[in-house]
């Protein structure tokens, strides 16, 4: 049970939309089980269920590294309960694991993974830790597309639109509003230190403050080097949403794991609009789940604060018995 716990509370790390850390764990004898968490669902942000059922699958993920990288094996089932559409994943331990030197990798990029929502620097991506990037979402099967340079307005069209159409629904803004406006014992949402301020950007990135003066600086670069990728999939349900969630958390983890900084970008996708407009931009081959911006840190890049976490006691129950 020991593991178990240990492994949900490195998954408590996983990132989230809006950092809502919209999961509960359940640790049982011999499983953990993965529940979504319902009172932090965003609700009018999430109608279908999209953005909580991804950032459920990044935790899956997380907890899955950590267990491989301290030597199980497990059997995961994804909905094993078809009664509790809330219960997304059950994990049982199956055995002995000689973790490989990339498990190992990840595992220790759980505790050192940051969403940097500021320029990157101009220094290109190595074009095989883009390779990398590509590997690790396949192996979620899940494909990652890499944006060409003359799809950029495309993407920056879509990152627009979307936050027009959002800014202008009082819904949206109440929700920006609550999980950007934590109590500081709350222990989730973006504070300030983590938002950044308005800045020209080569694709808009999502303004997370009502106030524009609000927030840390963008940085001098403006994302000329900056890799712009897509994660898709040939469906578009919550199966699929929640292996994009696992392949969301391999690409985060591979690239802090070789010293890139990486953000997630799922405005691009919570607006039908913005997100039919990515769709065919991959020739309507694929159903877009998540953007996912990545590059060489900015200077000072550990200047970058970690978002709060809940303590685990708020996110863990333990089975009684």
């Amino acid at each position: 049970m020991e593991v178990l716990t240990a492994a949900a509370q490195l998954a408590l790390r996983a990132p989230s939309a809006f950092n809502t850390q919209p999961w509960r764990w359940l640790v049982r004898t011999s499983s953990l089980e993965l529940h979504a968490d319902r009172d932090r669902h965003l609700g009018a942000v999430d109608p279908e269920d999209r953005l909580i059922t991804m950032s459920c699958g990044a935790a899956l993920h997380h907890a899955r590294i950590a267990l491989a990288a301290a030597g199980h094996d497990v059997h995961i089932c994804r909905w094993p309960e078809p009664g509790q559409p809330d219960l997304l994943a059950r994990i049982w331990l199956a055995g002995p694991h000689r973790p490989s030197a990339g498990e190992v990798d990840l595992a220790h990029a759980i505790t050192t993974r940051r969403t940097d929502r500021r320029a990157f620097a101009d220094t290109p991506v190595p074009a095989d830790l883009v390779a990398r990037l590509r590997a690790a979402a396949e192996t979620e099967g899940v494909h990652l597309h890499v944006v060409r340079e003359r799809e950029l307005p495309v993407l920056a069209r879509a990152a627009t639109r979307a936050a027009s159409v959002q800014l202008a629904d009082p819904e949206y803004r109440s929700t920006l509003i609550r999980w950007t406006n934590r109590p500081r014992w709350s222990g989730d949402g973006v504070p300030p230190a983590n938002a950044v301020r308005p800045a020209p950007r080569r694709v808009p990135v999502r303004e997370l403050s009502i106030d524009p003066h609000a927030g840390v600086a963008a940085g001098s670069g403006q994302d000329r080097a900056t890799v712009y990728t897509i994660l898709f999939g040939d469906c578009d349900d919550r199966g699929s949403w929640l292996r994009a969630g696992e392949a969301l958390s391999a690409v985060l983890l591979t690239a802090a794991a070789h010293g890139l900084a990486a953000a997630p970008m799922t405005d691009v996708v919570e607006v039908p609009a913005s997100r039919e407009a990515l769709r065919q931009m991959l020739s309507g081959s694929g159903h877009p789940y998540a953007g996912v911006r990545v590059g060489v840190p900015p200077l000072r890049a550990a200047d970058q604060p970690a978002t709060p976490r809940r303590p685990a006691s708020a996110a863990i129950d333990h089975e009684k018995g």
